[in-house]
């Protein structure tokens, strides 16, 4: 056809069906059914338990969307699929974060009309089994940033870290597998010191950490690190909280050291990168907090002793600002 062409706003308009279809593919079992060979139809249907109409649905949906390959009327696994969907041990396993997205997130949107006309957040549910779901995504979802930001990030170099404000220890617990000669001190809100203890005492990284519960606008942080985390916190607070928190984390900065500032960030670029913009409005209707536009944080990393000389642009995960203590 000649002129405007519909089919990206027809694309966006419909993704939704991608997404649902994605995760009841995941919540069926689709994608570790197929762990070990690929399947046709009726092989698949008897796996999942699921009706032949709806398995072949879900299958070629998968198909298209490059999770699944169709050859000869067999389904098998992408590389993608088979490390994060499946159950190997080669990635981290994302099914507990569409589980997330698909029970609390997505009809949590539902009320995303009213956030948009208000500004404020919609109502969440978080009682009984919806709070153990929403806690699982967010914390697989972190695990995942981490994950992919030791790949990118060369943790060799440092001795001491300083995690501040993080409700994750996957990021500091991945840098310390890095490298050996890494310690770490967590100073996070209290109500996580002890899932933060737990976690690196599973990790086998007790004797390389310490877990120390202050309030986050407000800890001071003893030491002299040569690399700080701050990982996910920029969203929750205010732009004075954030300042504050960014001032006392140079207190605790021997000079030279690195600040990795993670979290989703409005762009100024001339293409805006959809993930921050989308999270933007995820954060917004779920609970309030705000995705920052980048200008802004930057200024804050500047009037608190902190020069940005670099950022990370995370593939499925949010950027992050690295400054250097001056």
């Amino acid at each position: 056809m000649s002129g405007p062409d519909p089919s990206r706003i027809v694309q966006i308009a419909v993704g939704y069906m991608a997404a649902k279809q994605l995760f009841a593919a995941s919540g069926a079992g689709l994608f570790a059914a197929l762990a070990d060979k690929p399947l046709a139809v009726p092989e698949l249907a008897e796996s999942t338990g699921l009706p032949v109409s709806t398995t072949r649905i879900l299958g070629d949906s998968m198909s298209s969307l490059g999770l699944l390959s169709r050859v000869d009327g067999r389904y098998a696994l992408s590389p993608d699929a088979a490390a994060h969907l499946a159950g190997e041990a080669s990635g981290v396993d994302l099914r507990p974060f569409l589980a997330f997205l698909d029970q609390i997130s997505y009809p949590h949107w539902q009320q995303f009309e009213r956030t948009v006309r208000t500004g404020g957040p919609g109502e969440l549910d978080l009682e009984g089994q919806r709070w153990s779901t929403f806690l699982s995504g967010v914390m697989t979802y972190n695990a995942l940033h981490a994950e992919v930001l030791a790949a990118q990030f060369d943790f060799g170099p440092y001795r001491e870290v300083l995690d501040l404000g993080g409700l994750s220890s996957a990021f500091a617990v991945r840098a310390m597998r890095a490298n050996d000669s890494l310690r770490t001190t967590f100073v996070i809100d209290p109500n996580s010191v002890e899932p933060v203890r737990q976690a690196v005492a599973e990790a086998g990284l007790a004797d390389r950490s310490v877990v120390l519960g202050e309030a986050t606008p407000t800890a001071r942080p003893l030491g002299s690190f040569d690399l700080v985390l701050v990982n996910h916190v920029v969203h929750r607070f205010t732009a004075e909280q954030n300042s504050a928190i960014l001032a006392n984390a140079r207190a605790a900065a021997a000079p030279g050291a690195r600040l990795l500032l993670l979290d989703f960030f409005l762009d100024e670029d001339e293409q805006p990168r959809a993930l921050d913009a989308l999270h933007a409005g995820e954060y917004l209707v779920i609970d309030g907090t705000v995705v920052y536009p980048e200008r802004e944080v930057r200024s804050w990393l500047d009037e608190t002793g902190w020069r940005t000389v670099d950022r990370l642009t995370l593939p499925g995960c949010p950027r992050v600002l690295i400054a250097e203590a001056v």
